[in-house]
C-alpha cells in the first residue's frame, strides 16, 4: 500500500515534565499483601448472569443491544460499527504478555483506585494502590513487568504518566511526566503491554495522523517515536521485542491494518489488505505460531466477520462459519502461545456478547465449533491469558472472592468443577450447541475443501508480510 501524502502532522503532543527519569529511583521496597488468595468461582446458573455488577452495566459493560448487534456504550456504534472489535477495546483488567502480573481500576463504594494482581504464584493475590484522592473513572492502569503499575491521568488539558508501587502501608508515586495534546481533538490511550513488559506506549490520534509515544522505560519522560498519517486505532505486538506494531488505519474511509516498525523511526508497511473497499483490522497476533485474527467485511459487505490467517503463509484469509453468533458480537481476547509452526492447535478464547450479558467461547482454527462456558461470576469481562499447556485463566473479582482466577483445562474441564458442568451439549442456554453456526457441507473453515487444501504452513516470517486473499468466491461462507 502506497504511503498517503497531505497529511501533515497534528503535533500530537508535547511531552512535559522530561526531568523525570523513565526508571529512576530502583527497585520499591514491595510488600505484597496477599489477597483473599484464590478458590473455586462461584457459577451463575447461565452465562447471561454473569456480569459483575461493578462493570455489567457501566463503563465496561454493554449499554444496549439492537437490531440483533452488541453495541458497547462507550465505543460500540462507531468506529467499529456497533460492535468493538478493537484489541485495545477497554477491559476490566489488563494482563502483562507474560502474565505475571495484572492491573484494573477497582471501585470501594463512589471510590476508584488502581490495583495490581500478582498471578505467578501459587495464589493470586491483589495489592491496592490507592492515592491521595480517588481516580477518575476513565484513568489507564497498566501492570509492568517489574511489578509496578502505570496510570495515566488527564488533567488540565494533560495526560499525566507516573509509576506506582506498594510502600508499606502507603503507596509511592515515580511521576514520569506528560504528554500535552494540543488539538482538543486529539484524544489518546494506552496501547496494550509490550513484550518484556519493560517498556509502555500510548497512542494519540488526532484529526488527520496518528502518533505513538514511549511513556515508561525511556531515558527521560514521554518520547515521541512515530507519526502516521490518518487515524489509527487498534494496536497488536507482532514480534517478542515490542518492535513491530500493528495498528489499524483508517484513511478515505477505509480502514486497513499496518506495521510501524517503532525501531526503524516509525517506518510504515502494510500488513492486512483483503479487498480494495473492505475494512480490515487486526485483532490478536500470536509470534510464536503466527496465528492472526482479524475483523474484515470483504465476504459480507458493511457486516465484519471474523476470520483467520497466518503471518507468512501463502494460505488466505478464512472465515470460518462457526465464528458467528446470531444476535451476539464474539471477539477474540486471548491466544494460545507456544504452538511454534501450529497455528491450527492454538487455542483462542472469545469473548461473546449477547442480549442476555457476556460469556466465554473457546476455538481453535482446526475445530469445527466453538465450545461456550459460563463466565465466572465477576469475570473482569474480556480479560483473559492462555499458559503455553492449553490452560486459559480468567480473573474474577466478587464480595466474597476479591481476587480469583479460574482455570479452564484444555480438555473442557474446569479446575474445582465437575467434569459435567455445563459443557457443549448440555442444551443450557448460551452454552451447549445453541448459537453455534451449524456445519453444511461446506467446509467449516470458510468453504475451502479440505481435500484440496495445501500442506502445512510455512514458518513465521521475520518481517510481517501482507496478507493478501485470493478472491473470495468459494473461499467463504456467507
Amino acid at each position: 500500500m502506497a504511503e498517503p501524502v497531505g497529511y501533515p502532522g497534528d503535533g500530537h503532543g508535547e511531552a512535559l515534565g522530561a526531568e523525570y527519569p523513565g526508571d529512576g529511583n530502583g527497585e520499591a521496597p514491595w510488600t505484597e499483601v496477599p489477597g483473599a488468595g484464590n478458590g473455586e468461582a462461584p457459577w451463575t446458573e447461565h452465562p447471561g448472569a454473569a456480569a459483575d455488577a461493578e462493570y455489567g452495566d457501566g463503563e465496561y459493560g454493554s449499554a444496549a443491544y439492537g437490531d440483533g448487534e452488541y453495541r458497547d456504550g462507550q465505543y460500540g456504534d462507531g468506529q467499529y460499527g456497533g460492535a468493538d472489535y478493537g484489541p485495545a477495546a477497554r477491559t476490566a483488567c489488563v494482563i502483562t504478555v507474560d502474565g505475571s502480573y495484572a492491573a484494573r481500576l477497582a471501585r470501594h463504594g463512589d471510590s476508584w483506585f488502581p490495583e495490581r494482581w500478582t498471578l505467578d504464584g501459587p495464589e493470586p493475590y491483589a495489592v491496592p494502590l490507592p492515592g491521595r484522592q480517588p481516580e477518575e473513572p476513565g484513568t489507564e492502569v497498566h501492570p509492568m513487568g517489574d511489578g509496578r503499575v502505570l496510570i495515566r491521568r488527564f488533567a488540565d488539558g494533560r495526560h499525566n504518566f507516573s509509576l506506582l508501587y506498594p510502600t508499606g502501608p502507603e503507596t509511592g508515586e515515580l511521576p514520569l511526566g506528560a504528554v500535552e495534546c494540543p488539538d482538543p481533538g486529539t484524544a489518546l490511550r494506552l496501547l496494550p503491554p509490550a513484550p518484556g513488559g519493560e517498556k509502555a506506549y500510548a497512542l494519540a490520534v488526532g484529526r488527520r495522523s496518528s502518533a505513538v509515544w514511549l511513556v515508561a522505560g525511556g531515558a527521560f519522560g514521554p518520547e515521541h517515536l512515530a507519526e502516521i498519517p490518518g487515524r489509527c486505532s487498534g494496536g497488536v505486538w507482532l514480534d517478542g521485542s515490542g518492535r513491530m506494531l500493528a495498528l489499524d488505519r483508517e484513511v478515505g474511509g477505509r480502514t486497513k491494518t499496518i506495521v510501524v516498525d517503532l525501531e526503524r523511526g516509525g517506518e510504515v508497511s502494510p500488513l492486512l489488505q483483503i479487498a480494495d473497499g473492505s475494512d480490515d483490522r487486526l485483532l490478536l497476533a500470536d509470534p510464536d505460531s503466527g496465528l492472526v485474527l482479524i475483523s474484515s467485511d470483504a465476504p459480507s459487505p458493511g457486516r465484519p466477520r471474523l476470520g483467520w490467517g497466518v503471518l507468512g503463509s501463502t494460505l488466505p484469509v478464512r472465515f470460518p462459519e462457526c465464528l458467528r453468533v446470531p444476535d451476539c458480537a464474539v471477539t477474540p481476547f486471548a491466544i494460545q502461545p507456544g504452538q511454534v509452526l501450529m497455528p491450527e492447535s492454538c487455542g483462542v478464547a472469545l469473548r461473546v456478547d449477547g442480549p442476555t450479558g457476556s460469556w466465554v467461547g473457546v476455538w481453535r482454527p482446526a475445530a469445527r465449533q466453538v465450545e461456550h462456558l459460563p463466565a465466572p461470576e465477576g469475570w473482569l469481562t474480556g480479560a483473559g491469558l492462555w499458559t503455553g499447556n492449553g490452560e486459559l485463566l480468567l480473573p474474577y473479582a466478587t464480595e466474597g472472592m476479591p481476587c480469583g482466577v479460574v482455570r479452564w483445562a484444555a480438555t473442557g474441564s474446569l479446575s474445582g468443577e465437575a467434569d459435567d458442568r455445563r459443557h457443549p451439549g448440555s442444551g443450557e442456554p448460551g452454552v451447549g450447541e445453541t448459537g453455534v453456526g451449524g456445519v453444511g457441507p461446506e467446509d467449516p473453515d470458510g468453504g475451502v475443501d479440505s481435500a484440496s487444501e495445501p500442506g502445512p504452513p510455512e514458518p513465521v516470517a521475520l518481517r510481517p508480510v501482507p496478507l493478501q486473499q485470493a478472491p473470495l468466491g468459494n473461499l467463504v461462507t456467507k
